[in-house]
């Protein structure tokens, strides 16, 4: 009798253990949305500890990690994710945008090539590689090796590439975001990719003051909800730094 009463509590806490785990992964994610960062690591750290099964806690908290600016810290869980899971590494774009951060450019290339193999039509991953060689090699390199995309519909990107590939101006790529009348919560979408790929060009021709300008405008003025939008604020964050100590 007393081994079946033990072996019950046991089940017992095993099943309270893991709605546990799973009540701190949902309040982690609600954290997340609410822009607690540290609250929601905190929370992903200690359902982990509870449940190390639930491998995805690893995927969230690097992002929650990238969107409190902690960059070290989320290419760690984005590796132990991608180690656990090895089928995520050729579409894991967040981890190569952090290795962007980390100034690791060669893994930010290797990360970005591998997901054309996933994604060829994607603007946004060759513009990312193409930011990894500007810095490694330069951006005339950059821009002769950049990765050839098919057909990504979404406005601006196609005046995006060209603003990359040297075919077009900054003020065509903000023209684009703004042609045709669109409707509101299309035209914040449109004008934040614009400002956000603007500003970082910019900053890679040199021109902080402006780039930070744009890039301001995109966090500031033209949130959506996509991880990118905390991307833009980071790069915000860091370049407003680097401005200050000059």
């Amino acid at each position: 009798m007393r081994c079946i009463i033990v072996f019950c509590l046991i089940c017992v806490s095993a099943t309270a253990a893991a709605q546990t785990a799973a009540e701190l992964r949902e309040r982690g994610q609600a954290n997340d949305k609410a822009g607690k960062y540290a609250e929601a690591v905190a929370d992903y750290t200690k359902a982990l500890e509870l449940d190390p099964k639930d491998v995805g806690l690893h995927h969230l908290r690097g992002c929650a990690e990238f969107k409190r600016g902690k960059i070290a810290e989320s290419i760690a869980d984005f590796d132990k994710y991608i180690a656990l899971v090895p089928k995520a590494k050729v579409s894991h774009w967040q981890r190569g945008i952090s290795y962007y951060y980390a100034g690791r450019w060669d893994d930010g290339i290797a990360q970005f090539e591998g997901y054309q193999t996933y994604d060829s039509n994607d603007v946004e991953n060759a513009v990312w590689r193409f930011m990894c060689m500007a810095r490694k090699d330069g951006i005339p390199k950059a821009r002769k090796e950049i990765l050839k995309i098919g057909e990504d519909k979404r406005v601006p990107m196609r005046q995006v590439y060209d603003l990359y590939a040297g075919k077009l101006k900054v003020d065509d790529v903000l023209a684009a975001a703004k042609a045709g009348a669109p409707a509101k919560d299309r035209l914040n979408g449109q004008l934040f990719y614009a400002h956000l790929y603007v500003g970082i060009y910019l900053e890679l021709e040199g021109n902080k003051k402006l780039a930070l300008e744009h890039l301001r405008k995109a966090a500031d003025e033209h949130r959506i909800g996509h991880y990118m939008w905390d991307v833009a604020r980071v790069h915000r964050d860091i370049l407003r730094k680097e401005l200050d100590k000059q």
